[in-house]
């Protein structure tokens, strides 16, 4: 079974369409049309049903498809480790990293770009839960994601750093004399929220349950500083990480720990378990050397 075929294939079915999986891999689309037929000659049946614009597998196709990508994947791998094995000191990593926790990151940005000159990193950025999704397929080989990963997938973690949470509001939301706010303190006040798709929401959301209340969610947004300039224009109150609170002018701002629980923002690594690079493994070092954190 010819691969490169067999990739388009796939890349056809999850785009579900031969003109976005021509865009996707830098040929026309009657190339894709060409190397889908082949691979349905090869296989000696059809594959894919065309109803207009959309695609939906035969039975044939299911297996093709879900045997095809472990395939490709297995070829990604092959790659990967014959790279490392022909370069000890040169290669490439990309690294996938949520935007909440890149800024934590310049100081081992410094140290990996000072010790390891020769090797091309590239940052893809993007939520917890999507570098754990990628990660898990193979497309990434290493990322970092907000604790507890999620469990249904293939996934070895390491935990780099964990930070309390702190409520953030307008001057005068909070009395004075506090010096900490219970969580369940939370229930009667509106609150500004990281997106759903951010592993801090997803365990924020498990917290409120546990707590036995029903957030009163006044608005979300994908950005951390517009969550403060919201808090900060008295729109509800912002959940934030420690260290970015000693980022933030607060001037304007209340500031106070959340205790009871006093919940933990645990900052972690992510790889599928199966290899790693050289590469890697020297990000890897770099992290424990600078922010103390273990490595597999």
């Amino acid at each position: 079974m010819d691969l490169r075929s067999l990739r388009y294939f796939v890349e056809t079915v999850k785009l579900n369409s031969f003109t976005l999986a021509a865009e996707s891999l830098h040929v026309t689309q009657s190339t894709i049309s060409k190397m889908v037929r082949q691979l349905e000659d090869e296989v000696g049946a059809q594959l894919l049903v065309r109803d207009g614009r959309k695609l939906s597998l035969t039975d044939t196709g299911q297996v093709v498809y879900a045997r095809g990508e472990d395939m490709l994947a297995a070829m990604r791998q092959l790659n990967l480790e014959l790279r490392d094995i022909q370069s000890a000191k040169t290669g490439s990593l990309t690294v996938g990293i949520p935007p909440m926790i890149n800024l934590l990151f310049t100081p081992v940005l410094k140290a990996f770009r000072q010790r390891h000159p020769d090797i091309v990193l590239t940052l893809h950025e993007g939520t917890g839960q999507d570098i754990e999704r990628q990660v898990a397929a193979g497309e990434l080989e290493i990322g970092m994601t907000v604790l507890p990963a999620d469990p249904a997938l293939p996934l070895e973690t390491v935990r780099i750093a964990s930070y309390p949470l702190w409520a953030l509001a307008a001057a005068g939301t909070f009395p004075r004399k506090r010096s900490a706010l219970p969580f369940k303190a939370l229930a009667g006040l509106p609150l500004v929220l990281l997106k759903d798709d951010f592993a801090l929401t997803r365990n924020l959301r498990a917290a409120f349950r546990e707590a036995g209340f029903e957030p009163q969610v006044a608005a979300q947004s994908g950005q951390w500083d517009w969550l403060v300039a919201m808090a900060s224009a008295g729109m509800g109150v912002a959940l934030v990480p420690e260290p970015f609170i000693h980022r933030l002018a607060i001037g304007k701002l209340d500031a106070l720990p959340l205790v009871e629980p006093r919940l933990q923002w645990q900052v972690a690594h992510v790889w599928n378990g199966r290899y790693l690079s050289h590469a890697a493994r020297a990000w890897l070092d770099v992290c424990r050397q600078v922010l103390g954190a273990p490595t597999p």
